[in-house]
């Protein structure tokens, strides 16, 4: 392939996506040896986790309109260098503190590459069928990463030491940063001065950080709190006042302009209900493996693999022929599907389960994920400006991010007060695990009919010849 061959350029955008996602799963399988190892407290340890996810999703807005200003190759290359930086830190890490700030910093790279991720693919693959393939082979290195991660944490963190799952960025980000020099176009970008809106900035990222912060502290606080209602209140004060700003300044840093399209908007709506619930199944459908069937975590991730396998074969495989034929948004709805068959077979999971006849099932139907995922990517970047792609980018990875917090907040607080009910009531821990997980799997249920009917009634099959149109646009895991 040519060095400006845009099929090396989709290796190397996937090569840094399997480098994130890899990253945010093989952290929680080796949290207990950190834990033992820098003295983590039980509360504390939560931030090896909290701390990348506040920086990840809080910056990705940001990230993606100073893409469309500095240059996307740019931003992506500058955000390698910092998470890859950043992974070397937090390996030779020595205390509490020192993990926490390094793994706050690869959130910042994660989201200055990942928010430009997207358009520069769009950018790149103009063609309907060229495009569906190179979104669905994206996606498949997100499972992939995903499924490799579970795994990998623990044949890493058991034969050598938990060190290694952050040094193995290390010849993968200075791999994919040589690679990209090469392989990605170069673009200039607007420049500064044609967006470089400092108050919005402040605004939109400090109330995005704050809103996840808040998010993914209710487990600890609970919904209604002081302190969540009040963290929860500022929050929203301040991404209100950012939506004015956007819409007096000359200079925004996100144009209201691009909500007005019903795919960007519709689709991202639909990815935080579909995320949220999808998210909660890998955390929930992991802890009643460990917690109530008793798998270890090596066993856990294997146990799994089938499902990630699942969801990477059908995008890589299936969805770019089947949104070819039948257009994006039937590939979509017939995901959401199957989704929430899966959703509503574990909420009905037993006490004591066989995984082939209760559990592989479930795997298969996730399946969906590797429509939905390719598909809604697909429309929400279909109804974006060449100009806006690295914003809508950032807007999609934003929500991504948002409705992975969410999932995980909600539904997990929803598990523990049930779990905690049925304790109360007499049932056995075993038992009253699974009754905690079966109320969430139900709720997430509910939300994938809240987003099969957005995507029913909101989106919007665009025409071949606008989908074979050069760059328009639209996270996660």
């Amino acid at each position: 392939m040519s060095p400006r061959s845009p099929w090396s350029a989709l290796a190397v955008l996937s090569a840094a996506m399997l480098m994130t996602i890899l990253d945010g799963s093989i952290v929680t399988v080796a949290m207990p040896a950190i834990q033992r190892d820098l003295g983590f407290s039980p509360a504390g340890l939560s931030w090896t986790v909290n701390a990348y996810l506040i920086a990840f999703g809080g910056l990705l807005l940001l990230a993606g309109r100073l893409g469309d200003l500095i240059g996307r190759k740019t931003m992506f290359l500058a955000g390698n260098a910092v998470f890859t930086a950043a992974s070397v830190l937090a390996a030779v890490s020595t205390g509490p503190g020192m993990l926490v700030a390094a793994r706050f910093l690869q959130g910042v790279g994660s989201a200055m590459a990942s928010a430009v991720m997207l358009g520069i693919l769009v950018t790149l693959f103009t063609g309907a069928g060229e495009r569906a393939k190179a979104i669905g082979i994206f996606s498949f290195t997100g499972a992939a990463g995903a499924s490799i991660g579970q795994v990998l944490g623990g044949v890493l963190t058991d034969l050598l030491s938990w060190h290694w799952i952050f040094l193995i960025n290390l010849p993968i980000g200075l791999a994919t940063i040589a690679l990209a020099i090469r392989a990605l176009p170069a673009d200039r970008g607007a420049g500064l001065a044609a967006g470089a809106d400092v108050i919005g900035a402040a605004l939109v990222t400090t109330g995005l950080m704050l809103g996840i912060y808040t998010v993914v502290k209710v487990e600890e606080y609970g919904w209604l709190a002081t302190h969540t209602l009040v963290l929860g209140a500022v929050s929203l004060a301040l991404l209100a006042a950012f939506v004015l700003r956007q819409a007096s300044t000359g200079t925004p840093l996100m144009p209201l302009r691009i909500l007005r399209s019903r795919n960007v908007s519709g689709a991202n709506l639909v990815q935080i209900l579909t995320l949220s619930a999808m998210f909660a199944f890998q955390i929930l459908v992991a802890l009643y493996m460990q917690k109530v069937l008793g798998y270890g975590a090596l066993e856990t991730g294997l146990a799994m693999l089938p499902a990630a396998l699942a969801i990477g074969g059908v995008s890589l495989f299936v969805s770019a022929r089947l949104n070819t034929r039948f257009g994006e948004r039937a590939v979509l709805l017939t995901g959401l599907a199957l989704l929430l068959g899966a959703m509503l077979w574990l909420s009905r999971i037993p006490v004591e389960a066989d995984y082939v006849a209760d559990l592989l099932p479930v795997m298969l139907l996730i399946a969906g994920g590797g429509l939905v995922l390719p598909a809604l990517t697909s429309l929400g970047m279909s109804g974006a400006k060449a100009d806006d792609a690295g914003l809508a980018s950032g807007l999609f990875n934003t929500t991504q991010q948002i409705g992975m917090a969410f999932g995980v907040a909600v539904l997990s607080t929803l598990a523990a007060t049930r779990t905690e009910e049925l304790l109360a009531g007499g049932r056995s821990q075993a038992a009253a695990l699974t009754g905690g997980y079966q109320v969430a799997f139900a709720v997430a249920a509910a939300l994938l009919v809240a987003a099969f009917a957005v995507a029913l009634l909101v989106l919007r099959q665009p025409g071949r010849d606008t989908a074979a149109q050069a760059p328009q646009l639209t996270p996660v895991a």
